[in-house]
């Protein structure tokens, strides 16, 4: 039996007052699928998370997350609830820099983080061993830590309440090029190992290829995803 889709684009134009609208003719993910995505930038890829998440509609066309319609999520608490399945690695994300990286973890479950609550404290700490950081920095305010270990408190968020898919936005944008590879082998690593769909919207062949699954890129003019070039598969 063929598991239903966890989100199913189609048709989809949004304009976003880029130089042309956001077009996509047809993406799916079911659960255990890895899709690095490319041709979508930054403000682009903003708006895709917002229609993925059904924080605005499409113009036209059709998201279902799963299994609904966005356009049928009619009241807060429904499209609160819709959320709840979605872990988002997105520089965007609020750190609280005055914060150790563990308190920033352990803000995914509870607001007593000074101290943390001990029964959330076994939870932030496994959380940040699997996010690939070391427990010499969970200690450390997170304003003062590398953007790596940054990033990877995002990861940790992203997994914390046991979501079905992960939307990675640009995450390897502010890393050091020397991390690239790392993160996105740790993240395609720990989406594997629950069996979560994985959406990477990247511009960066290095960290398309450590997440490794299906490579695409979007044709702006016309909304079809299309696997790189050969020149790309050889030497991007």
């Amino acid at each position: 039996m063929i598991a239903a889709p966890l989100l199913d684009v189609r048709d989809l134009v949004k304009d976003y007052q880029g130089l042309r609208p956001l077009r996509i003719k047809s993406l799916t993910l079911s659960p255990g699928e890895v899709v690095a995505l490319g041709g979508i930038d930054a403000i682009a890829a903003e708006t895709l998370v917002h229609l993925v998440t059904g924080a605005t509609l499409p113009d036209s066309g059709e998201v279902a997350l799963f299994g609904q319609n966005t356009k049928a999520i009619t009241n807060s608490d429904a499209w609160l609830a819709s959320l709840d399945g979605i872990g988002m690695i997105t520089s965007r994300g609020v750190v609280i820099e005055m914060f150790t990286v563990l308190q920033n973890i352990a803000m995914s479950f509870t607001l007593e983080v000074d101290p943390i609550d001990p029964a959330v404290l076994p939870l932030a700490t496994a959380l940040a061993q699997q996010a690939g950081l070391a427990e010499a920095s969970w200690r450390m305010p997170a304003g003062h830590a590398a953007p790596d270990a940054q990033m990877r408190i995002h990861l940790a968020r992203a997994l914390a309440l046991g979501p079905r898919l992960l939307i990675a936005e640009h995450p390897s944008a502010n890393l050091p090029r020397e991390s690239v590879a790392a993160f996105g082998a740790d993240l395609a690593r720990l989406a594997r190992g629950r069996g979560l769909a994985l959406l990477a919207l990247t511009a960066d062949q290095d960290l398309a290829k450590a997440i490794g699954g299906q490579r695409l890129d979007l044709v702006a003019a016309t909304g079809e995803l299309k696997p790189p070039g050969l020149f790309t598969k050889l030497f991007g």
